[in-house]
């Protein structure tokens, strides 16, 4: 099954997307799906107003996570690429909802930045309560998984040892264009990034340190996890601040994240007003 949360003239609609239809649930955005008990039966009966999937106009899948908790130095060869040594436990950190944008809207470039670089990302969202996890518990929690791009300023997320400043710049974050559940989105998916067409990042999901159960288990000790939060995997080798020399992304720009099954993201970058 897939879900999208779509903007109509009426507000966003949370959307069950079938092959020739999109139908709505009756909630606002598929976080408010999610935290309806029952929500796959629900999302699975749903019979509301349907639209042409060819038109949607895409929100973020989940507007307004209430977490939003990234893995960084997460895949082998990026791991290698940035001169690192494999981590022990994952490397986390946080972003907010007021960086997420929807599948195809526009990356605005920080002014502040002048050295912002793309990274292509597996996102796990979370369809149950789950604290202190085990790996059978984690794996039950996963509503489903969506494409993100955790667009960076590297001149800000170097500044400190601390990355959030470089990570969560305002409608910086493509994060959709669905929500696909593990039944249809299967294992071991081809990730792969395009900057104006010129693919700069592949990877498949199974180079992963941390997967996604292995994550949920050890994010959820620290503090519990809820329907709608969002988990970013990490990204793969081939980032712009990696290369000899430095590739930044520049207005005018698209970039494109695409997921084997699971759908793409594709969104021109502008300059911030």
């Amino acid at each position: 099954m897939r879900l999208a949360t779509v903007r109509t003239a009426e507000g966003t609609r949370a959307v069950r997307v079938d092959a020739d239809r999109a139908v709505e649930t009756g909630h606002a955005d598929v976080g408010e799906l999610l935290a309806v008990e029952g929500w796959r039966a629900v999302a699975e009966a749903a019979d509301g107003p349907a639209h042409d999937p060819a038109g949607l106009n895409y929100a973020p899948v989940v507007p307004r996570p209430g977490k939003v908790v990234c893995v960084g130095i997460n895949y082998g060869a990026h791991i290698a690429e940035m001169g690192r040594e494999t981590p022990e436990h994952p490397t986390l950190f946080a972003k907010y909802a007021e960086a997420l944008i929807g599948a195809n809207d526009d990356v605005v470039l920080p002014a502040a930045s002048q050295a912002v670089d793309w990274e292509a990302e597996l996102a796990v969202v979370i369809g149950s309560t789950v604290r202190h996890a085990d790996e059978a518990a984690a794996t039950a929690a996963i509503a489903g998984y969506s494409v993100l791009n955790d667009v960076t300023a590297r001149d800000w997320q170097y500044r400190t040892l601390q990355w959030l400043q470089g990570k969560t710049f305002e409608a910086t974050t493509p994060f959709g264009p669905h929500l696909v559940t593990p039944d249809e989105a299967g294992e071991g998916l081809d990730l792969s990034c395009a900057v104006d067409g010129e693919v700069v990042q592949t990877a498949n999901t199974a180079d992963l340190v941390f997967g996604a159960a292995a994550t949920i288990a050890y994010v959820s000790t620290i503090l519990t996890l809820r329907p709608g939060d969002v988990l970013a995997l990490g990204t793969p080798g081939g980032v712009g601040h990696a290369r000899k020399p430095p590739r930044y992304l520049a207005p005018g720009q698209v970039l494109t994240t695409a997921i084997a099954g699971l759908g793409e993201c594709r969104n021109t970058c502008v300059a911030e007003r």
